[in-house]
């Protein structure tokens, strides 16, 4: 069940129950009127229940439904995408879950510290392709990178965005009835000894590293706010 109400500061809140999926995230909604997109604050939320509710927006939503941006943390979590294979699983028990989702790709790590950005779009009403939506992404976050006056690039045989030989924002995504859910994730300041115990995305030795790294030391909620803005521009572009 959703209700709307208007804040003090004239910003949309958008209460979710525990039944829509996701349980105890703060949502701190804010209509972006000129991209028709709005951007959601989640905190910080399990993994599961926000699937589930991303599932469920995308099979509920109409030709008239908004397309929405949420933004949050998962507690650690290994994700394994639909094409996963078992060689690339943790190495170690670590006590972390292992999550099969409904995503492309292999198997990435989520934990605090990290950005995870769910875009769930209606790519037919944007006359949007999966590559052409990918390169947005990562071009996103290169633009987020350059900010801070470092270099990064995307490659094209490896979705993601890379600084040097390391990954610092993950890509994944679902398309259903022409819409899109899951997103990317990128690395600010965490512990990135998790990613150790797998294959990251699927590829055996693969080094990750992180904002932090790159001496940026912005909150997590400014680095949030400087991709958003990037990403909706790029998006009202297409």
């Amino acid at each position: 069940m959703r209700t709307e109400s208007k804040t003090r500061s004239g910003r949309l809140r958008v209460d979710v129950d525990a039944q829509s999926g996701v349980q105890h995230g703060t949502e701190s909604s804010i209509l972006n009127p000129q991209s028709s997109i709005l951007v959601k604050r989640l905190g910080r939320v399990d993994y599961m229940p926000t699937w589930r509710a991303m599932q469920d927006f995308t099979a509920r939503r109409t030709a008239e439904t908004a397309d929405e941006i949420w933004l949050l943390q998962h507690p650690p979590v290994y994700t394994l995408g639909v094409a996963g294979k078992p060689e690339h699983l943790p190495r170690v028990d670590n006590g972390i879950p292992v999550v099969r989702t409904d995503r492309g790709g292999q198997i990435t790590y989520h934990g605090s510290g990290q950005l995870v950005v769910y875009l769930l779009l209606d790519m037919r009403r944007r006359n949007l392709s999966v590559r052409p939506l990918v390169r947005i992404m990562e071009q996103s976050v290169i633009d987020l990178i350059a900010d801070y006056g470092a270099a990064s690039t995307g490659r094209a045989d490896a979705p993601g965005v890379y600084v040097g030989n390391a990954k610092i924002a993950a890509l994944g995504l679902r398309i259903k009835n022409g819409c899109c859910y899951h997103g990317l994730a990128l690395n600010a300041d965490m512990d990135l000894s998790p990613f150790h115990a797998i294959n990251p995305c699927g590829y055996p030795g693969l080094e990750v590293t992180q904002m932090r790294d790159l001496n940026v030391t912005d909150s997590l909620e400014l680095l949030s706010d400087k991709l958003t803005r990037h990403l909706l521009v790029r998006l009202q572009a297409n």
